[in-house]
């Protein structure tokens, strides 16, 4: 699937929707902390709950999550399981997410349906534009 095309789209929508499995794969912040960590190299479920402050439980669904799309990999030693990225290509679409982010200021950052901003502060920005 090619997501180079400019212009209008003919493309119906269900040609996106393995992209749409990939970004929302990539949009829980503990699956994209884990995948960011692992771009360092390989880790073991211990290694990622210390990283992100969750339970070895709900680390491990996020790492199945992310297996089964395809992005991570496990290899197994003794009785621990090491974690890595599966394709190095993850790396190139991390890396220019960064600099997309770097380029437009982080302004996604401000977007009022998936930014950052609390919902509460964005209704009352919202309210106090009117």
């Amino acid at each position: 699937m090619a997501m180079t095309t400019r212009g209008p789209s003919t493309r119906p929508s269900s040609d996106l929707a393995p992209a749409v499995a990939l970004f929302h794969s990539l949009s829980d912040p503990t699956r994209l902390a884990i995948l960011h960590r692992l771009t360092e190299g390989e880790a073991r479920v211990v290694d990622l709950t210390s990283l992100v402050g969750a339970a070895q439980s709900t680390v491990s669904a996020h790492l199945a999550c992310l297996r089964d799309c395809g992005l991570v990999a496990g290899r197994p030693e003794g009785r621990q399981m090491f974690y890595s990225l599966a394709r190095p290509e993850l790396m190139d679409l991390l890396s220019s997410a960064e600099t997309l982010l770097s380029a437009t200021g982080n302004k996604v950052a401000l977007c009022p349906n998936y930014g950052t901003r609390p919902r509460a502060a964005t209704d009352s920005a919202k309210a106090s534009a009117r």
